[in-house]
This record gives structure tokens, C-alpha cells and sequence, in this order.
């Protein structure tokens, strides 16, 4: 199932195109008007996608581009890479390369063109294959033209219309045609296209057509919405589709999740081996919780996820039996299994498609379609809903981390497949809490311990690292992170707390060296040790995206230094307060004696928020970047 995003985004970038024309077409780089090489590597000079629907097994694909690459910068978005398996075909590929005048230098030549496997290290088998091409030519700028032709044995998803394919490609012209029988229910959403397309009918077809021209850069805008929500792009569907011989309707979230469920029905049957060996675990058991995650401990302990992609198998599932024998599955075979074994308990539960990513929190919920890569598994309560991440052995039951938090899904159910949501981790959820002890002699030489308690989705990254690299690299990324200009590690451990909220809490002793600056008589420290991570941002006046905040979170750093004997204050920080929609922050000194107690405190709200907001968000984000650099000044008495 994981492969699907990933085939469909493809499709749109490297599908077929239109039979070769005659003559070799120039498309000098001095034509490019100005506006369109401001802030760009590569521009789309010309683009013409031809769809052509036969019935819901036969469609076909032609596309014929010509970009032309301004830089080095540009180059690897000039490679042809086109997909294909057992649900597709490639029929033909045809290329040019043209220097900066216009000129033909080189046409593709068949053995060229590279046809690899598509598999990757979490796959052990795949029938999934590419054609790759690429001109290696180096003299800017230049200019590349593909004409590909494909055709698809399904309707289940189709390529999408997104002439501008990053924020440093522009387009001189682009166009989308999709030719349907008259009676053929086409399904269409836009994002920024003015308009309708333009409709016509001829001899028993209906054609659709889009059209855009000059676009131009957009800027890099921190957290930003999805790029579809930025560019013009166009959506395609159908109301019924076919799949390898199973028929499907995509009108409704109802509808495809039917299809889905009934796909994979009937495969949650286990071996009596395994079925016994579910009571043996679970038979002494009272409560629903504790059954759930004694079967979860079960599977984690003995599968492991390894992903099998063979022609309809991105979508049908292997059975239950299967993984209990052998072992391993994809995504979707062990949330299959994990359903089959909690069923045999009694217990019953509904797999979930579902878009997996942490920078992948939406879906377009008005447009019912093949818009998922990940399956994961949904145990209904009376009081509490638990949901499984299947693929990762080392979560705790009930938490799904950042990959899959906070998200509209797709549950699949006999009767009544719907969207759902899946749990939202508040910033009381996610937190880190940290206390430091530490000491700095008369040179600005600091000695610490520090103990920090992380959880929620603070902790995915720490709890990843501990389970998946060696010590040695675990300690490199600590290094990386402590922020100081030159120190030692003297000790570091970490133990994961048994707690209901999913934390790690880690133990830290470290010598700082020259961690205060010492200046004839003066010393100079900044107590605030390890959250000196606040992000300057510049301002924007034509800030255009909506800004995008994922994860709310609550950071709080205790700090106690004991500076050395002899020294008196001659500036103190002054307390900091701020408050805005995007959060709080409070950081406070205070000097007792040769005490210095350092309290910081972070919230951050989550959400997204209108782009005429960022001028606030710069002034919020910029208080903190000053307040977490202030510095106590002593002097030597």
C-alpha cells in the first residue's frame, strides 16, 4: 500500500506523451521572458497531457513536455523517471536535448533509456519497475523535450494535473485534455485554476480542457501548506472503477471503503496453531486493555515489516495464515493479522487507510479517492477508541506517533466505511521537561548533570534513535544537538518510563569548556544552557501561503548554576513575557548569593493560521530568539 502515493505522484511526472511530430521543434533559451527565469532553475517552456478514457480497464496516457534547465541547480528535475508493473505499460518513449540556441545536439537513443526494479530496502519483492533517462550535459542553459506514451489497466487513480512541479519551475504553457466516452462520469478538483475547463462532445465523447500560462516562482515560505494548495492543479476521478477484474464505486468515502473491505475480506482466518496460542496469552486476561496489548506485543515480537508488491497485492493484502507462517508483512498484512488475532480474542477492530507522513496531515476530504499509502489498525471501544501502528515494533499500544497523528482516515468497514479521525497529542502530551544542575569555576569552565524527561511526539525521534542505531551513533547525534562550542560528554543514559503517555527520560553529566566568557574583570554567561533554539525569521509583506503549525508542544527548562566565589552582578536579565495565538513564553533570572536560578518556559499552539498573520508569528518567534541569548554580567569584586 505504500507504494501508491508514490506510483501516482510519478504518473503525473513522467507519463506518456503524444506521437512524435514531424520536424525538431527550437525553443531558444533567449525567448524565456525575464519574469519566468526570476528565482528559477528550470522552465516548463511547453506541456501538453492527453488523457484518453476507452473503459474502466484501458486508459491512455501521452504526454509531451519541453523544459528547459537554466542551472546546475535544475538539472535532476530535467531526468525522465516513468513507472510501470503489471497495471501498466509503457508503449513508447521518444527525447531530444537542444542547446542554448534552440539547436538539436543529441536525440534519445532506445539504449539510453534505463529500466530498473523499483524496489527499496523495506521491500523484499516488487514488480514495479521504471524507465530512466538523462541527458548529461553541462553547458547552461539548455533544453530537454519527452514525448511518452502509456497505457493504464485501471481507474482507480489517475495522474495529476500540476503544471508546476516545485516553487523554482516556472511555466510558459501547459496544457490538460481528458477525452471520456459521452456517458462516462468524469470526477474533477481544482486548486487555483479560474474556471471551469472548457467542455466539447464529438462522435460519442466528451472532452475536458485545461490550460495555464506564465507562472512564475513562488517563494520558500516557512511552514507552509501543501504545495497543491499553492500552484494550480487539477484532480481527476471517476465514479466507477475497475481494478484487476474488481469493480469499485469512488462517488462516496462509503463507497471506496466498501471496496477496499471487501478486497481484502475474508482474510483474517488463522492457523489453529496460532489461534491457540492466542488463548494461551490472553484466556487468563479480565480486561479489554490488557488484552489488546498482550496480542500487540504478540505480533510486534514476532513479525516484522517487510513490504511485497505484486501486481494487485499494493492494494489486496496477504492473509492472516500467511504472516502468522512466515513471519513478515506489509502494512497492510499485519494490521490484517493484528485485526485476525484480536477477532479470534473476541475483540473486533477495522483496518484504516490512511496518508502517512509528518508533514502529512491532510487529506482532500471533499474529493473521495485512492489518496492513502499506509494501513493501520483501529480498535473501537464503548468508552475509548485504541489505534495500532502495526509496522513499528517498538511503540507502546494505543500511541501512533507523528507519522500518522492528527490526520482524516479512512476506515473500512462491511456497512459503514467512513472518514475518521485519528488521535490529536495535545501540548500537554508533548512535552519535555528538563532540570540543570551546574557549575562554572573562575576560567568559565562548566560543569553539569542535567535529566530530561521527553514524551509524547517529542519523544518519535529519541525513541527511533534508541531502538534502530548503535551507541556510537546515538551519542553523535547528541553532540550534534547540545548546541555548546566545546565540551565532553563525560556520561549519558536514557530509560524509557512506563508511563500512559509514551516518555524517555535521559541522564546527562558534561564539561563545557570557556562556556562563559571571561573579560578582564567581567564574566559574561548565558544561563539559558540548551534551548538556545528559537528561529529568527525575516519578515514578508507578501507572505501568500496560509501558515501551517503541525504540533503543539510544552517545553520547560530548570537551570541552577553556582558561579564561582568574588563576583558581583552588574546586569541581570529582566523577566520576559510573551503571549501571542502561536503560543507563550516566559523565561526569568533570578541571583541569590553565587546562585543563579534560570526558569524558560515554552508553549506552542498547533493549527493553521491566515498568511496575514506572519508579521505576528516573525515578532513572537523574534522576542524568543532575543530573550534566549540574553546574558547575566558579573564582576569581579
Amino acid at each position: 500500500m505504500h507504494k501508491l502515493l508514490t506510483t501516482t505522484a510519478a504518473l503525473l511526472l513522467a507519463v506518456a506523451g503524444q506521437p512524435a511530430r514531424a520536424g525538431d521543434p527550437e525553443y531558444p533559451a533567449k525567448n524565456i521572458p525575464a519574469s519566468l527565469k526570476e528565482n528559477a532553475h528550470i522552465v516548463k517552456r511547453l506541456e501538453e497531457t492527453a488523457i484518453r478514457i476507452n473503459d474502466l480497464t484501458d486508459m491512455r496516457i501521452n504526454r509531451h513536455y519541453v523544459v528547459t534547465v537554466l542551472d546546475e541547480a535544475g538539472a535532476n528535475d530535467a531526468r525522465l523517471v516513468v513507472p510501470y508493473s503489471k497495471l501498466s505499460e509503457i508503449l513508447s518513449i521518444s527525447g531530444s536535448l537542444y542547446d542554448a540556441e534552440g539547436k538539436q545536439i543529441k536525440r534519445l537513443k532506445q539504449s539510453d533509456i534505463k529500466d530498473l526494479s523499483a524496489v527499496d530496502d523495506g521491500s523484499l519483492m516488487t514488480d514495479e519497475r521504471l524507465k530512466a533517462h538523462q541527458f548529461y550535459y553541462n553547458v547552461y542553459p539548455y533544453t530537454v523535450e519527452y514525448e511518452l506514451s502509456e497505457r493504464v489497466y485501471s481507474t482507480l487513480w489517475f495522474p495529476t494535473w500540476m503544471p508546476q512541479s516545485d516553487i523554482d519551475c516556472t511555466v510558459e504553457q501547459s496544457t490538460l485534455k481528458v477525452t471520456t466516452p459521452a456517458d462516462f462520469t468524469l470526477r474533477f478538483r481544482s486548486y487555483l485554476y479560474n474556471g471551469e475547463p472548457v467542455t466539447t462532445t464529438d462522435k460519442g465523447t466528451k472532452t475536458y480542457a485545461w490550460e495555464v500560462k506564465q507562472i512564475k516562482a513562488l517563494k520558500s515560505e516557512l511552514n507552509a501548506v501543501e504545495f497543491y494548495r499553492r500552484t494550480p492543479a487539477v484532480f481527476l476521478g471517476t465514479t466507477d472503477f475497475e481494478l484487476d477484474k474488481y469493480k469499485g464505486n469512488s462517488n462516496s468515502w462509503k463507497g471506496l471503503g466498501a471496496f477496499f473491505y471487501q478486497l481484502n475480506a475474508g482474510r483474517d482466518v488463522l492457523p489453529d496453531a496460532t489461534k491457540a496460542k492466542v488463548h494461551e496469552l490472553i484466556d487468563g486476561l479480565h480486561s479489554r486493555e490488557e488484552k489488546i496489548k498482550t496480542l500487540y506485543k504478540f505480533m510486534q515480537r514476532n513479525s516484522r515489516y517487510i513490504s511485497i508488491q505484486l501486481g494487485i497485492g499494493g492494494w489486496q493484502t496477504f492473509d492472516a495464515a500467511s504472516v502468522a507462517t512466515k513471519g513478515y508483512g506489509d502494512c497492510k498484512a499485519l494490521s490484517n493479522y493484528m485485526m485476525a488475532l484480536l477477532k479470534e480474542a473476541g475483540i473486533k477492530s477495522n483496518c484504516v487507510s490512511v496518508k502517512a507522513g509528518e508533514n502529512a496531515h491532510t487529506i482532500r476530504e471533499d474529493f473521495p479517492s485512492s489518496q492513502f499509502n499506509h494501513v493501520i489498525l483501529c480498535v473501537p471501544g464503548e468508552k475509548d477508541t485504541t489505534w495500532l501502528e502495526c509496522t513499528n515494533p517498538y511503540l507502546p499500544a494505543g500511541y501512533l506517533g507523528g507519522f500518522t497523528d492528527n490526520r482524516p482516515v479512512l476506515l473500512l468497514d462491511e456497512k459503514d466505511s467512513k472518514l475518521v479521525r485519528t488521535p490529536v497529542y495535545g501540548m500537554d502530551f508533548n512535552q519535555q521537561i528538563r532540570h540543570i544542575n551546574a557549575t562554572i569555576d573562575s576560567s568559565g569552565n562548566m560543569a553539569l548533570s542535567a535529566v530530561k524527561v521527553t514524551s509524547g511526539l517529542q519523544q518519535d525521534d529519541l525513541r527511533d534513535a534508541i531502538h534502530r542505531l548503535s551507541r556510537e551513533r546515538q551519542l553523535e547525534l547528541l553532540r550534534k544537538g547540545l548546541g555548546l562550542s566545546s565540551y565532553d560528554i563525560v556520561d549519558y543514559s536514557y530509560k524509557e518510563l512506563e508511563t500512559a503517555t509514551p516518555a524517555i527520560e535521559e541522564m546527562m553529566k558534561v564539561k563545557g569548556n570557556n562556556y562563559a566568557t571571561v573579560t578582564g574583570k567581567r564574566m559574561f554567561i548565558n544561563p539559558n544552557i540548551f534551548a538556545r533554539d528559537g528561529v529568527k525569521l525575516e519578515p514578508d509583506s507578501s507572505r501568500q501561503s496560509d501558515i501551517r503549525l503541525n504540533m503543539a508542544y510544552r517545553d520547560v527548562d530548570s537551570v541552577e548554576i553556582i558561579l564561582p566565589v568574588g563576583y558581583q552582578p552588574e546586569s541581570v536579565p529582566t523577566p520576559v513575557s510573551l503571549s501571542s495565538k502561536f503560543g507563550n513564553y516566559s523565561a526569568t533570572v533570578i541571583l541569590k548569593g553565587n546562585t543563579v536560578t534560570y526558569i524558560r518556559k515554552m508553549e506552542r499552539q498547533s493549527g493553521t493560521f491566515p498568511a496575514a498573520e506572519y508579521p505576528e508569528l516573525v515578532k513572537f518567534y523574534g522576542g524568543i530568539y532575543r530573550a534566549d541569548r540574553n546574558r547575566l554580567v558579573l564582576v569581579k569584586e
